[in-house]
């Protein structure tokens, strides 16, 4: 017998569907002990239904624990165009839009500050997600910073480390947050005052920083997603990665190349 699209229960294990059949169906002769037999299953499928719920839900509280966030995200100010941006993209996520549609510059607005609001969003959530792994992510399990055998990333920047330098995945991550936090409170490459136009290389700094978030994803990944597994945040995960790929599709912000390590997951995941 075929079931009824009501009676689809997401996740509910098969033996326990036929249940809820025999007490919907307009047929059913179910009575005496066989009913109290059938609501003894039913019972045990809803108690299965709710520690699945509370299994997600724990799962994503870990996610995003204030606690195990890697440092302090950085926020809009209320009353800003920025702001009103960026309620407006989560408003698009949280209504379920189809992710491609999502990222997509809306009709009226500068690309400029499109994007801004988006790379801040991502550098929050990919923040969230590495600091819930971090724990397994040390010196020891991740000696080198790198995206499985073939890909190994050396950390450079203006300051301590001129030429490109081989370190551990917790010390690149270290560096990399903190740089990218310099770049986004600097007003001088992403202006908050209305009116203050972006410099002629924002693009070109926007580019670097997505692709170094990027890593972080594809160490995250190869390396550390069993335990994404385990805490059931792997939906999550997924989604940021898919909104993080269309966005850097949509404005062409990551060279092709940089892809690769995550390119036959992608094809899967992002259609």
């Amino acid at each position: 017998m075929a079931l009824a699209p009501y009676q689809k229960a997401l996740g509910e294990p098969d033996e326990l569907r036929e249940i809820l059949v025999k007490i919907r169906s307009p047929c059913n002769t179910v009575t005496g002990h066989g009913l109290v037999a059938v609501c003894l299953q039913l019972s045990s499928l809803r108690t299965w239904k709710r520690k699945k719920r509370r299994k997600m839900s724990n799962a994503l509280k870990q996610v995003f624990n204030k606690d195990r966030t890697f440092r302090p995200k950085r926020k809009f100010e209320p009353g800003t165009q920025r702001f009103e941006l960026h309620k407006r993209a989560q408003a698009s996520l949280n209504a379920g839009l189809d992710l491609k549609l999502a990222v997509q510059l809306p009709s009226g607005e500068e690309q400029n500050d499109w994007v801004a609001v988006h790379v801040v969003d991502f550098f929050n959530r990919i923040n969230l997600i590495y600091g819930t792994i971090s724990d397994y992510c040390t010196e020891q399990s991740c000696p080198i910073m790198s995206g499985g055998p073939k890909y190994e990333y050396r950390w450079q920047d203006e300051h301590k480390y001129r030429k490109p330098t081989a370190l551990s995945a917790p010390q690149y991550m270290n560096l990399l947050m903190d740089w990218i936090e310099v770049q986004i409170n600097n007003e001088d490459i992403f202006p908050t005052n209305v009116g203050t136009p972006f410099p002629k290389n924002f693009l070109q700094v926007v580019k670097k920083i997505l692709s170094r978030l990027f890593r972080v994803f594809v160490h995250v990944y190869i390396h550390h997603f069993d335990r994404i597994t385990q805490m059931g945040s792997e939906a999550h995960v997924n989604t940021c990665y898919k909104h993080f790929y269309y966005f850097v599709k949509e404005f062409n912000l990551i060279d092709t190349k940089e892809l690769e390590p995550l390119k036959e997951m992608t094809s899967r995941m992002c259609h």
